[in-house]
C-alpha cells in the first residue's frame, strides 16, 4: 500500500536554500489535512514562513521534530489513510532516501540577465501559460523579496521577478535615477522578453513604479496589484528611509529594518549582513541617495499616482499590512474603485510575513 502514502518534505524556497529549521508543527498526528492547510513553520537563514499542505490526507506520522534542522526534501511527515498499517508506515520511513539534486535540475526560480538600454538586469523566471505576472520590489529590495510568492503564483501564469536598476545584481551606475527611468526599465524588460501585456504586482516603491507604468503605458498592463504601495499619499516614515540609506553598520541598520515587519524577530543577522553587503557595493550608496532625493525628498513622497489610476478602466487590487510602519495603512483607500484588503498581524513586508494570504488574493484575481 506504499502507493497510498504521501510524504511531507522540507520545502525549498529559492536557489540558495539548502536546509531549514522545523520551527513548529500546527497539526497533530491523526488530523485530516486538506490542501492549503497550514501545517508547520519553517525557518531559514533568510526568514521564517508557514508551510501549507500541498496534498490532502490523514497525518499518520510526524517524522520531523520541532527545533531540528533538516536538509531540503528531508522527510518530515507521512500522510496515509487508515487502512495503511503502522508497519507499512514504519517501513516507508525506514526506506526513505533523500533525493539527490542534479546540478541541472529545476529546483527554483532560475536567475537570468537581460541586457537593456539602462544596463544589465537580473531576473528570475517561472514558465507557465497565460498573461505573465511581473513582480516589482521596493526601495533597497531585490527579487528575493518575492521568495515566498513566485512559485505559488507560477501555478497560474508565467512569473518574472526582476532586480530594478541600482538593486540586487542589476546595474548600479545609473545617471540621474528617477521614476521615469524605472518605468522605462519595466517596458524595456517586457520588450526584451516579448511580453505584450502583463499583470504588474508592485511592493512599496515597486507599487509606485507599477502604477506609473500603467498610466504611461496603459496598453501594456492587464491589472495592478499594489502591496503597501508608495505613490498613494504624501506621508512616509522618513526615519526608515533616511536611516536605511545612511546606515553603515549592523548597529545602525538593524533597528531601521524593524520598521519593515510586525514580527521584529524576523530581522535576523543574515538579513542585516546581506543588506550591508549590498550597500557596500560600488555605486549603490550614490544610487540610493539620488533615488531618495527624487522620490522621497524632505521626508515626503514626491509623486502620487492615485488620481491617474482612478481615471483608468483597470482592475486594481490593493493589499496592506495592518501594522505597516513605513507607509500609513490609510493610503490603502486612496484609489476610488480599487479592491482593498488589509491583513492583520503583518507589516510593510506583508508578502513575506503572510505570503499565503497574499498569494491567495493575487491568484483569485487571475
Amino acid at each position: 500500500m506504499s502507493d497510498l502514502i504521501t510524504p511531507i518534505l522540507m520545502p525549498k524556497w529559492g536557489l540558495s536554500m539548502a536546509e531549514g529549521t522545523l520551527a513548529a508543527w500546527h497539526v497533530e498526528e491523526g488530523t485530516q489535512i486538506n490542501p492549503g492547510d497550514e501545517i508547520m513553520d519553517v525557518e531559514t537563514d533568510k526568514i521564517a514562513n508557514v508551510v501549507e499542505a500541498a496534498d490532502g490526507g490523514l497525518l499518520r506520522r510526524r517524522v520531523g521534530d520541532a527545533g531540528e534542522v533538516y536538509p531540503v526534501r528531508a522527510l518530515l511527515g507521512v500522510l496515509a489513510p487508515e487502512e495503511v498499517s503502522d508497519a507499512e508506515i514504519d517501513a516507508y520511513i525506514e526506506a526513505y532516501v533523500l533525493p539527490v539534486v542534479e546540478e541541472d535540475e529545476d529546483t527554483g526560480p532560475t536567475y537570468e540577465f537581460a541586457d537593456l538600454p539602462i544596463g544589465k538586469i537580473r531576473y528570475a523566471e517561472r514558465p507557465g501559460e497565460g498573461t505573465p505576472i511581473i513582480l516589482i520590489h521596493g526601495f533597497g529590495g531585490d527579487l528575493d523579496n518575492w521568495l515566498f510568492n513566485i512559485d505559488a503564483l507560477a501555478e497560474h501564469a508565467p512569473v518574472y521577478a526582476l532586480d530594478l536598476p541600482g538593486h540586487g545584481q542589476s546595474v548600479k551606475t545609473v545617471d540621474q535615477p528617477d521614476l521615469d527611468k524605472l518605468v522605462a526599465t519595466i517596458i524595456d524588460f517586457m520588450d526584451h522578453l516579448k511580453i505584450d501585456t502583463a499583470h504588474l504586482v508592485g511592493h512599496s516603491k515597486g507599487g509606485l513604479v507599477s502604477g506609473q507604468t500603467a498610466i504611461s503605458h496603459p496598453g501594456r498592463v492587464s491589472s495592478l496589484t499594489l502591496i503597501c504601495s508608495a505613490g498613494l499619499g504624501t506621508e512616509i516614515n522618513a526615519d526608515y528611509i533616511d536611516g536605511f540609506v545612511s546606515a553603515a553598520s549592523r548597529k545602525e541598520l538593524k533597528p531601521k529594518l524593524h520598521h519593515l515587519f510586525a514580527d521584529k524577530s524576523l530581522v535576523n543577522r543574515s538579513m542585516v549582513d546581506d543588506l550591508l553587503k549590498y550597500k557596500r557595493i560600488d555605486g549603490v550608496q550614490a544610487y540610493l541617495e539620488a533615488l531618495k532625493a527624487a522620490l522621497f525628498d524632505d521626508g515626503q513622497q514626491a509623486v502620487s499616482v492615485a488620481s491617474g489610476l482612478e481615471a483608468m478602466d483597470l482592475p486594481i487590487l490593493v493589499i496592506w499590512g495592518a501594522e505597516d510602519a513605513v507607509i500609513p495603512v490609510a493610503h490603502a483607500k486612496a484609489i476610488t474603485g480599487a479592491d482593498v484588503v488589509v491583513i492583520d498581524d503583518a507589516g510593510h513586508m506583508v508578502q513575506m510575513e503572510n505570503a499565503n494570504r497574499v498569494n491567495e488574493l493575487i491568484k483569485a484575481r487571475l
